[in-house]
């Protein structure tokens, strides 16, 4: 739906299906007076917009420089005839042959705007001048004159927001690498060597006890040291992941429509500056 503010965006501009096809140009919009918000806008159709018909404005939206509306060109062209009366009015038949033929529920829309006691009767508001109307059915606002002596000069402002959307991931992954380590240790080995002493006083004794002569053997068993390696598992640090902000600026451009006014038929050294 369409708001007060963008009405004067939707007069004189042309209306598409939601198929992207050109149904004609927007020239009314009625406003409803129970709720106040914009209920149809009529749009010329035809060749050379000879024909006016009337669309729903409740599902309606403005897009960029025109209003798209949820219904076929074949649907909105075929619509009902309707004469608006001199108040800009639609009577309340009017408005319930539409809504029959557009689908729309009749009573749920009566329940949502009728007013408790006015026995079965809609009033309607008509604020092309600004004035209400006690004339039963829709009327329309336009952008033409009216009583006032001033005109109000509207602009477009831009308002730049920011979203926050996900740019890529991040994680850590552990997993397991064999290398090659080396380490020098010392080892140890038993090496036999051949002494010889000669007979003294103090082994000769020693050298006399045992048979003169006779065959004997005497054995010695060697040792030697070899490496062996074991290994164990022992935690040696920590590992998280942090995120860090960084502020950035970015240039933003768009495009803002503003509204001028010129005075005709006055002096240009009169105007006011």
């Amino acid at each position: 739906m369409i708001t007060h503010e963008q009405i004067p965006t939707v007069m004189d501009h042309p209306v598409y299906d939601a198929d992207g096809d050109k149904i004609g140009e927007a020239k009314h919009v009625f406003l409803d007076d129970a709720t106040g918000q914009p209920e149809w806008v009529s749009v010329k159709t035809g060749l050379f917009g000879t024909n006016e018909t009337f669309v729903p404005i409740k599902d309606a939206s403005v897009v960029e420089d025109h209003l798209e509306v949820p219904y076929p060109k074949a649907k909105v062209k075929d619509a009902p005839n309707v004469d608006v009366d001199s108040g800009g009015h639609l009577s309340v038949d009017e408005e319930h042959r539409l809504y029959e033929y557009y689908g729309i529920d009749w009573d749920a829309v009566w329940q949502q705007t009728s007013e408790p006691g006015e026995s079965g009767r809609r009033s309607w508001a008509h604020t092309g001048t600004g004035e209400t109307t006690g004339m039963p059915g829709a009327g329309y606002a336009e952008t033409g004159t009216s009583d006032d002596d001033a005109m109000t000069r509207s602009e477009e402002r831009m308002h730049v927001g920011i979203e926050r959307r996900e740019v890529g991931r991040a994680r850590l992954r552990k997993y397991v690498v064999t290398e090659e380590v080396q380490q020098t240790v010392p080892v140890r080995r038993e090496e036999v060597r051949i002494e010889r002493e000669p007979i003294t006083d103090e082994n000769r004794d020693a050298a006399l006890s045992g048979p003169a002569i006779t065959e004997a053997e005497h054995e010695v068993t060697l040792h030697e040291e070899r490496p062996v390696t074991a290994t164990e598992t022992v935690p040696v640090e920590r590992v998280r992941m942090t995120t860090d902000e960084h502020t950035d600026e970015e240039t933003v451009r768009g495009q803002v429509r503003k509204e001028r006014i010129e005075a005709e038929g006055v002096d240009e050294g009169r105007q006011d500056r």
